[in-house]
């Protein structure tokens, strides 16, 4: 009998490899895959699903569809130590089944590690559920640190350019009020990366109320970041005031070389003495006074 191919789709075999499905024989040790009936009670959901929130009105749409028609599509779990199956992909299918009434599910049983668990997890949202962009920011920068990953390497694992891996990690950066602002969706991450650009924390909130009140564009936007820049004068550095014991010191110091002596001290009393020379022969001259 010819066999079919496991997953549908580059995303997970790209990770995992291709693998063909074997008949589950209850002996899963030489296996790396496997199909079968999965009761529900069994499974338990995914740690690593990058997905926080789920529509419960598509939800319910969903478990109509499977009241009607059954899971077409089998979910993908692997199993425990325990006995228990872990999701792999497929946690929307997961819980609409749940609200259908089903007691099992079709499923995928494949052999993972956690680091394969996370990168399979994050590839099939992105493929099928359009994370939002701190949801996608967030899974990344976990892929990165949990499996270890350069950037290049998560661009290749993912299929994006390595420019736009760098584009999502960077809204780590931004304030929290601006994450949760784009996790919303009262603004587009077009906005974040402009607003990114904006450093100071009053001028950056102050941009983002504007954005969301005024329902400004991503144009408007640039333009209010580049009026902001354009209206910023260089800050004048104030030099911290010097002691009267060490103004004394540099006046004595000056008189005694017949040389500008210059002393800075900062408010914790680090500082630098200079002394200025002309040339060579000043310089002797400074020196047989400083060592006679």
């Amino acid at each position: 009998m010819a066999k079919k191919p496991l997953i549908p789709g580059r995303g997970l075999d790209a990770i995992l490899g291709n693998i063909d499905v074997e008949t589950l024989n209850g002996n899963e040790s030489d296996v790396t895959a496997s199909i079968g009936m999965v009761p529900i009670c069994d499974i338990e959901t995914n740690p690593f699903q990058p997905r926080k929130e789920f529509d419960s009105t598509a939800l319910e749409e969903l478990a109509q569809s499977i009241r009607e028609q059954g899971v077409i599509t089998p979910i993908t779990v692997r199993r425990m130590p325990d006995g228990k199956y872990q999701l792999i992909a497929g946690e929307r299918r997961y819980r609409a089944s749940q609200m259908a009434g089903l007691t099992e599910l079709p499923a995928y049983i494949r052999i993972a590690t956690d680091g394969q668990m996370m990168e399979m997890a994050l590839v099939e949202n992105i493929q099928r559920e359009n994370l939002n962009a701190m949801e996608i920011a967030l899974s990344y920068n976990a892929l990165i640190e949990e499996c270890q990953l350069t950037h290049e390497q998560l661009s290749q694992r993912v299929g994006k350019d390595r420019s736009t891996i760098t584009n999502y990690l960077r809204l780590l950066n931004l304030p929290a009020e601006t994450q949760l602002a784009l996790s919303s969706g009262q603004i587009s991450m077009a906005h974040a990366r402009a607003l990114i650009n904006v450093e100071d924390p009053e001028e950056h909130l102050a941009i983002l109320h504007d954005i969301i009140n005024r329902h400004l564009s991503v144009h408007q936007t640039e333009q209010l970041v580049k009026a902001g820049k354009a209206e910023k004068k260089p800050r004048t550095v104030l030099k911290d005031e010097l002691p009267s014991t060490h103004s004394a010191a540099q006046s004595q110091m000056r008189q005694m070389l017949g040389s500008d002596v210059e002393i800075k001290r900062s408010r914790r009393g680090k500082g630098t003495m200079t002394i200025h020379f002309n040339n060579d022969e000043d310089f002797e001259r400074i020196m047989k006074l400083l060592h006679p």
